[in-house]
């Protein structure tokens, strides 16, 4: 009788046996045959590594993005899509009429009720200054201080109302920064390998907004990405400053699959860019560990968090990027990102570096996946299966199986189509390593 079992890739491995007869397993299959596992990293590697970038600045296309294409490492881009000529969406306020609004304001104290309209049109009004005053209000929202966030926008409003912020004569709504970076020369480098994900329109402070500007923000930066980059590019976003806001998170989880802001999950320790928690600490089966290389960082300190992803099995190293070679917020010099890219590669052997979207994806599928073993005479069948759905997660996982010692020969197959794979030994025996796609049809490992 065959026994088919389905067991959750929560164990690290899942084991069936087969025994053909009362008592007595075949000839051709021995006791370990058909275990398979789930690698937690591709090829067997000690840790994840992702390189990011924030803010779209010129040099992390000029400097940057040439030195790891020489390396072969891919990067995920957050861009502000605002900011690139020719985007179908530019910055602006969506709402009742701005001059209504300031009037208002002079009748109308701010309160908890009115300061997310008013915070949202501070970031878009034409004065000089105005937006200092919504990203002032967005960090004391962010903090909790939403009377002190009121006090920040009545004096803005009040400046505004008094002439004290000079007006623009062209407002933000229609105005757009031109540069050297376009569409095309995006699309052009996604052919790479490199990741472009959403960073809204403007870097506003999302806490602070209204529902109808903040989801401008996040939607139509993803409908100008879909439309020049397409869907690939519309798996992950980063909400700026690193907000961890909840109600700015659960409108965000509505538009993007990921966020690299919050990745809430069971099975994922997460450790953001201030958090002084050591890594190696926590047994979960990920940890997430964001760095920001900036300007006083030294490089010793930045090596230190390569050689820590080493000595454990679990860590996904984030690190986040802003300026390059003296342009942007917090910029690494050229030659630093030389020494350290080098030295990441040096160590490529046990690290795989991958976008924020490719590793995001394997643990999901590997964290939900379930397998079904049915080891015959001649042959393995493996079910790889996952309930996550295939619109975004179909990333091939590195299996783990072992083979019967006399098979000398085998073919691995799935769905039809032949996969390589290498063959190995270890103290439990001989093995096959390769990999296969989630739902894909079934896996047979065939001896021949």
């Amino acid at each position: 009788m065959l026994i088919k079992g389905k067991l959750p890739i929560r164990s690290s491995w899942i084991l069936l046996s087969l025994c053909l007869g009362v008592g007595s397993c075949g000839p051709e299959i021995d006791e370990l045959a058909g275990k398979t596992e789930i690698l937690k990293w591709p090829e067997g590697k000690k840790a994840a590594v992702s390189l990011t970038y924030d803010d779209g600045s010129v040099n992390q296309f000029r400097i940057a993005l040439p030195l790891m294409d020489s390396l072969g490492f891919p990067a995920t881009f957050y861009i502000n899509t605002g900011q690139i000529p020719g985007s179908q969406f530019l910055p602006k306020f969506t709402g009742r009429s701005m001059d209504e609004i300031i009037r208002e304001s002079a009748e109308i104290p701010t309160t908890a009720e009115n300061l997310f309209e008013r915070a949202s049109l501070a970031a878009y009004a034409p004065y000089r200054g105005s937006r200092e005053y919504h990203t002032r209000a967005g960090e004391l929202v962010e903090a909790g201080n939403i009377q002190e966030a009121c006090q920040v926008i009545e004096e803005g409003f009040e400046k505004m109302r008094s002439g004290k912020l000079a007006k623009l004569e062209e407002t933000r709504i229609n105005r757009s920064r031109s540069g050297p970076i376009t569409w095309d020369l995006f699309k052009d480098m996604a052919g790479s390998g490199h990741e472009f994900g959403s960073h809204t329109i403007s870097h506003p402070r999302l806490a602070a907004m209204d529902e109808a500007n903040l989801l401008y923000e996040l939607e139509k930066s993803r409908e100008d990405i879909l439309h020049f980059l397409g869907p690939d590019h519309t798996f992950s976003a980063e909400c700026p400053y690193g907000t961890e806001n909840e109600r700015v998170m659960e409108y965000a989880y509505e538009i993007y699959p990921a966020l690299r802001n919050r990745m809430p999950a069971g099975y994922l320790t997460e450790l953001n860019r201030g958090s002084r928690e050591e890594p190696g600490s926590f047994d979960t089966d990920y940890v997430q560990w964001q760095r920001g290389p900036l300007t006083t960082i030294p490089m010793a300190l930045m090596k230190s968090w390569i050689d820590t992803c080493l000595v454990h099995e679990n860590i996904w190293l984030v690190l986040v990027f802003h300026g390059v070679e003296g342009v942007g917020w917090e910029p690494k010099t050229r030659k630093e990102l030389v020494e350290y890219f080098n030295y990441i590669k040096s160590r490529e052997d046990e690290l795989w570096v991958a976008t924020f979207k490719d590793v995001t994806r394997y643990i999901r599928e590997r964290m939900n996946a379930v397998i079904e073993v049915v080891p015959g005479k001649q042959d393995i069948e493996i079910r790889l299966a996952h309930s996550l759905g295939t619109d975004w997660y179909d990333y091939p996982l590195d299996l783990k199986t072992s083979i019967p010692q006399k098979w000398e020969t085998v073919q691995v197959t799935q769905g039809g189509k032949t996969l390589s794979y290498s063959k190995a030994r270890d103290e439990e025996g001989e093995f096959l390593l390769y990999s296969a796609i989630p739902n894909a049809g079934m896996i047979r490992i065939t001896a021949e």
